[in-house]
């Protein structure tokens, strides 16, 4: 099955990835099945009740119970669906990675027409932001006043992880409605004003060559002005010792900010 969806599916880099591209195949699957099925009874319908065969009318209809079983059979594969797949699915999505798993935490906030990036720095603690700070060349509203901002990093439309280390990313926007959107890792979100949504996934491929680089982006999978189509970031997946590379070489939001 991992073959056949890879031929068909854009590159699969996260670790519920095979999970999603499953489902979705099994999906396609049952709508084939049921596309056919429903042909195949509209045929016998149209065989079955045409004027030759029935030049009479029956007004009393069906005499048996078959569509009441076959209701209750439909009822019963609904709750198999709901308690066995949906609920279970949900609360694993919904409960972000224990610090215990040492996740690596961040904050994206969307804009008319690019993705600003918010780490929290070696101290591992957010710095405070405020609306009335936010400006053209601090999109965030990062308070540079604040000690645990001076050390955080910030980046426009690129992203940066560390392979098999579990990510929590905090989506907002600060302007419209957005969508935030990483194809090869199979995650989307809303990007709403006013309200924060917390993803979490784990990156279990890098991409180190230029063209791996180039295909792997940030999209805006919601229609969001005239700009939309520019709305386009980079992800870049390192190992574990060129994350800490590049962790060392970014400059802290005190110089990239308050130096702009």
């Amino acid at each position: 099955m991992e073959k056949f969806l890879a031929q068909w599916m854009p590159v699969d880099a996260s670790e519920h990835g095979p999970y999603l591209d499953r489902l979705s195949a099994n999906v396609h699957w049952l709508m084939l099945l049921l596309f056919v099925g429903w042909g195949l009874y509209f045929v016998y319908a149209l065989w079955r009740f045409n004027a030759k065969r029935n030049p009479r009318a029956d007004y009393h209809g069906v005499r048996s119970h078959f569509s009441s079983y076959t209701e209750a059979g439909v009822a019963v594969i609904e709750v198999i669906l709901l308690v066995g797949f949906s609920i279970p699915m949900w609360y694993r999505w919904t409960h972000v990675p224990p610090p215990s798993s040492n996740p690596l935490e961040m904050r994206i906030v969307a804009e008319q027409f690019a993705w600003n990036v918010q780490y929290p720095g070696p101290d591992g603690v957010f710095g405070k932001r405020d609306v009335k700070l936010v400006t053209s060349s601090n999109p965030l509203g990062l308070d540079l006043k604040d000690p645990n901002a001076k050390d955080d990093i910030v980046t426009l439309n690129d992203l940066h992880l560390e392979v098999n280390r579990p990510v929590i990313i905090h989506v907002t926007s600060k302007d419209v409605i957005h969508s935030f959107k990483l194809p090869v890792m199979r995650v989307e979100t809303d990007a709403i004003p006013g309200m924060e949504i917390a993803i979490h996934f784990t990156p279990v491929m890098t991409n180190e060559t230029k063209e791996e680089r180039d295909k792997w982006e940030i999209a805006c999978a919601q229609l969001c002005g005239l700009g939309h189509y520019r709305m386009r970031g980079q992800m870049f997946v390192h190992t574990k010792e060129h994350f800490k590379q590049w962790l060392a070489a970014a400059p802290p939001a005190q110089t990239s900010i308050g130096g702009s």
